[in-house]
């Protein structure tokens, strides 16, 4: 066995990459994902182009190393979490679009909770804050709004899975309806100290129980892909969340460790060890990851819904570059931003605001204020969002952070990791391998199955490519974040 094969299943793309002994990507098939927006607020995606483009990359990547399936040690899957899908169970197919993380179309029932009291127990058993970007009220919400739904699944003939469930039941032919504690913990039904789905809260968001996966370990064989799909069956052996599965694959494996994630959003965890605690500062606590039988994981995490996805904006809702790759060299263009401020609220803020309300909002332009500001102000908006996470952790872990590792596609923009480093006043280091995400699904994977043969071998692997250090004073740093937080007040309840 060769290699380890990682389904990472993203927002806007599908990716499978295959990684050798030495933690090295080989192989590599890419296919980008639609998503759909049929009103305001709403984001939907195709469950069907889902899965094909996710299997079709699976392929893609083994026949580009010329493997096969002997070839394979086993699989793991990484993938865009809160997503909900529903589907038969007697044919597998979806009844409706997926609804995805980012969709607000539950703003109005999350308030309706909140009004009656629930968001305490809910953050008590779940470490997560009452929000549409949870998986809970758009299971419900799909649930009373399809025809026949409900009384389908009450009967037990539907099943519900966030995208990690999807992906294992089609590798596995329907044989396996399964899901982990990590991408369980982001539903609001799954028991933070219990590791299990919790009955008050299935009756509280009217969610039948014969509707929701089994949950398994992160890692460990819990299916076999079906021998029509690769010629033989494959081991499906890691599965997380793609969060959590980026900080296994940075090595964040002791408390004080933290990394942030530069995708479609921006998303940094601490781990915080074996014991699940509360943040003061309305970060969320989840599941990281559960090896086999041994205690889980837990991290505090804080979410920025728009972070690299501002840069497409730029491209495709203003024009004003035609490639993504142009916003480093426009925005080193200036010094400064000029005093401009973009506040990306396009979809609500996300940690520690949680508005839903929120809209984007670009202030700060003068007459002398051109492209080259508002690329520097784009990105910053990515930069300053994270910092005030960080903060936030800093705070909820007594000061012990001590750096920031980082990935995803935008951690490769240099002047985007300086400007980061400097809002933080901490080092930012960036791994030699920054497709951490597929990385850590491949590793538990690898893990289950003897290709690799435990966490110190997975450390000793990490290797840093390059490490960003603050250079600007306290004072500065401070001034921009409050002005900077001007703007965010500015940009919050615009939508009430």
């Amino acid at each position: 066995m060769r290699y380890v094969l990682a389904l990472d299943q993203g927002t806007s793309s599908s990716r499978a990459i295959l990684f050798d002994e030495q933690a090295r990507p080989v192989a590599m098939a890419q296919r980008p994902l639609a998503s759909l927006y049929p009103k305001a607020g709403w984001v939907e995606q195709d469950p069907l182009q889902i899965w094909e483009g996710q299997f079709q990359c699976a392929r893609e990547a083994l026949d580009a190393a010329g493997a096969g399936a002997r070839d394979v040690a086993a699989i793991g899957v990484t993938n865009q979490r809160e997503t909900v899908v529903i589907w038969e169970k007697a044919n597998g197919k979806p009844i409706a679009n997926a609804i995805v993380w980012q969709d607000r179309r539950t703003a109005e029932r999350c308030g309706q909770l909140r009004a009656q009291g629930a968001e305490p127990m809910i953050s008590a058993r779940t470490g997560l804050v009452l929000d549409p970007y949870f998986s809970a009220t758009k299971i419900a919400w799909m649930l009373d709004h399809v025809v026949g739904a409900r009384t389908r699944a009450e009967r037990g003939e539907l099943a519900f899975g966030t995208v990690d469930s999807w992906l294992v039941w089609n590798l596995s032919g329907g044989a396996a309806h399964v899901t982990d504690p990590s991408n369980a913990s982001r539903t609001s039904l799954l028991g933070l100290q219990s590791l299990d789905w919790d009955s008050d809260l299935l009756a509280l968001f009217d969610i039948p129980p014969q509707l929701l996966p089994r949950i398994t370990s992160s890692s460990g064989v819990f299916a076999s892909t079906a021998a029509g799909l690769f010629g033989a069956p494959i081991p499906v052996a890691g599965n997380a969340g793609d969060q959590q599965a980026a900080s296994f694959g940075q090595a964040c494996f002791a408390p004080g460790m933290v990394k942030n994630t530069y995708g479609t959003g921006c998303f940094m965890l601490a781990n915080i060890g074996a014991s699940p605690r509360l943040s003061a500062n309305r970060l969320l606590t989840t599941v990281g990851w559960k090896l086999g039988d041994e205690p889980p994981t837990y991290l505090l995490e804080g979410s920025v819904f728009v972070g690299a996805s501002v840069v497409q904006w730029l491209r495709d809702g203003l024009g004003l570059i035609s490639d993504s790759a142009q916003i480093e060299p426009l925005a080193r263009e200036v010094d400064d931003s000029g005093g401009v401020f973009l506040v990306p609220a396009f979809a609500g803020l996300g940690a520690p605001y949680w508005d839903p309300e929120a809209r984007g909002i670009i202030v700060g332009l003068t007459g002398g204020s051109n492209r080259a500001h508002l690329a520097r102000a784009a990105l910053e908006s990515i930069a300053l969002q994270s910092a005030e996470l960080l903060m936030a952790m800093q705070e909820d872990c007594s000061g012990s952070l001590n750096e920031l590792r980082v990935d995803g596609g935008a951690a490769c923009n240099d002047l985007l990791m300086q400007i980061q480093a400097d809002l933080l006043g901490l080092p930012v280091v960036r791994p030699q391998v920054t497709e951490t995400t597929a990385l850590g699904a491949a590793y538990l994977a690898g893990l289950a199955t003897g290709f690799w043969s435990g966490l110190d071998q997975i450390a000793a692997a990490w290797r840093v490519q390059r490490r960003f250090e603050p250079s600007i004073s306290a004072d500065e740093r401070q001034a921009r974040l409050a002005q900077w937080r001007k703007a965010v007040e500015r940009a919050r309840r615009w939508a009430r």
